[in-house]
């Protein structure tokens, strides 16, 4: 007995003794990327194709494949569930129905600067291209346009899903699909329905709360396994495509780095200075969030924080706060909802070599801008690919090429997802006369949040600038 102990002791002591580095997620991430790579290279070498993988090459392929449809098994539910739920967050505000059509207008002018910078970065730096792989003929006559787009948004069936029997000579194959964008008219439907019956609708919507919460503990499971998807995933691109692979997905995050740092440092600030209120301010009281979303890449788990600095240190009254952001923690998602798809879509096409026209290009503003709503929180950057790139009938192998990379992408997504999802209520409370000011300039002093006194003590100075102000 004393033995086991002392063994049970000694391992406790070991595993208490690993640097935090070698448990982080991120070093997991980081690590699968080199071991990727590196059998994706020894695959290649050893003579592995898309069509002819070795064993090698076959088992990258299967782990890739596999990893992709954990994912999208969960998309259905999730994005039923997450769009109810934002819908749902309306009963919270009362007679507030102003406040929140200025906060989905806002939640929809963000995501078009987004998105309109993502498609102006990803036509101007051309990452996708250069790499020799012609699909254009596979997928001609397939692209998206606006009769299929308009179309498309009429559910078939209760669950916009859809199947297809393919007839072999060694038999048949069924095969089941879902449209994203019927799904999501369908949950704006049940939701915008279950706010019409009122009380009898609040037992349907408290299962909706509960299978959401079910739904996300699920895919935070997938999403800690995604090291080794991501082995996978990047094992098998560069067993397929080569090195074109890993240079066109080195220009495709820079990128997209390039586009999430416009909006975050310029976009935002020059929309705060023209509400009349500090920069310095903003990006001080919104910090702590923008930290946290970096490091965990979840908008839902950075949401009480979130919630937290949007009351405490830029002044959102409490109950409208409580209302927008976590409304924006689900569809809010300037990151991985404008810019991502953006560019990711133009890449993709570029990558297989197909040629967008205008009317894509308005279709990808159209979806981005629209779409958010299906994005949750957790998963926003997934779901958004994978309905931009059906709408636009692009080829959806991009979905497993660009996961290789997500995690690395998806740190600076979530910041600026988080940061955004403060920033409008701040700015509609502004623009609706709400916002405690003396709160919003109170001064940090190297906190996490302002507290009641320094706003109160930051009142006289206030009033006296405002005094001189009116002399002048």
């Amino acid at each position: 007995m004393s033995n086991s102990s002392n063994t049970l002791t000694s391992a406790g002591t070991t595993a208490s003794r690993l640097p935090k580095w070698a448990t982080s997620f991120g070093v997991q991430i980081i690590a699968a990327l080199v071991i990727g790579l590196a059998l994706g290279l020894l695959a290649k070498a050893t003579g592995s194709t898309k069509t002819a993988p070795n064993g090698l090459g076959a088992t990258l392929q299967t782990i890739g494949s596999s990893y992709v449809s954990l994912l999208q098994t969960a998309v259905v539910p999730l994005i039923f569930t997450a769009v109810v739920s934002s819908i749902a967050n309306l009963r919270q505000v009362s007679n507030a129905a102003r406040l929140a059509w200025n906060t989905l207008l806002w939640f929809a002018i963000t995501s078009l600067i987004a998105v309109l910078i993502g498609i102006g970065l990803g036509v101007l730096l051309q990452p996708g291209a250069g790499t020799g792989i012609t699909k254009k003929a596979e997928y001609a006559g397939t692209t998206g346009d606006w009769w299929a787009f308009l179309t498309g948004l009429f559910p078939k069936n209760f669950l916009g899903l859809g199947a297809s029997t393919t007839v072999t000579n060694g038999g048949a194959s069924t095969s089941v699909s879902f449209n994203v964008l019927q799904i999501l008219v369908i949950a704006i439907a049940v939701g915008v329905a279950a706010l019409k019956v009122g009380k009898q609708a609040e037992p349907f919507l408290n299962l909706n709360a509960s299978a959401l919460a079910v739904i996300q503990k699920v895919l935070w499971w997938i999403i800690r396994i995604a090291p080794l998807g991501t082995i996978g995933l990047i094992g098998n691109a560069v067993a397929v495509y080569g090195w074109d692979t890993i240079g066109s997905l080195g220009k495709f995050t820079v990128a997209i780095y390039v586009g999430l740092a416009l909006v975050l440092f310029v976009v935002y600030p020059i929309l705060v200075k023209t509400h009349g209120l500090s920069v310095k301010q903003y990006f001080s009281g919104v910090w702590p969030a923008v930290q946290l979303a970096f490091v965990s890449r979840s908008s839902i788990g950075t949401l009480p924080l979130t919630q937290r600095v949007t009351e405490r240190n830029l002044g959102v009254p409490q109950g409208y706060a409580s209302f927008a952001v976590p409304l924006g923690a689900t569809t809010k998602m300037d990151g991985c909802a404008a810019v991502y798809p953006a560019v990711a879509a133009i890449f993709v096409a570029q990558f297989f070599g197909v040629n967008l026209d205008i009317s894509q290009y308005l279709l990808i503003v159209v979806v981005s801008v629209l779409g958010s709503a299906a994005t949750a929180g957790t998963t926003g950057a997934v779901v958004m690919l994978t309905l931009t790139l059906s709408t636009l009938g692009l080829p959806l192998a991009g979905v497993g090429l660009l996961l290789a990379i997500d995690p690395i992408l998806d740190m600076g997504r979530t910041a600026v997802n988080v940061a955004g999802q403060a920033l409008v209520p701040a700015i509609v409370a502004k623009r609706q006369g709400i916002l405690d000011e003396s709160l919003y300039n109170a001064p940090r002093k190297g906190k996490a949040f302002a507290t009641e006194d320094d706003a109160v003590s930051s009142e006289p100075a206030d009033r006296s600038r405002e005094l001189a102000d009116a002399k002048a």
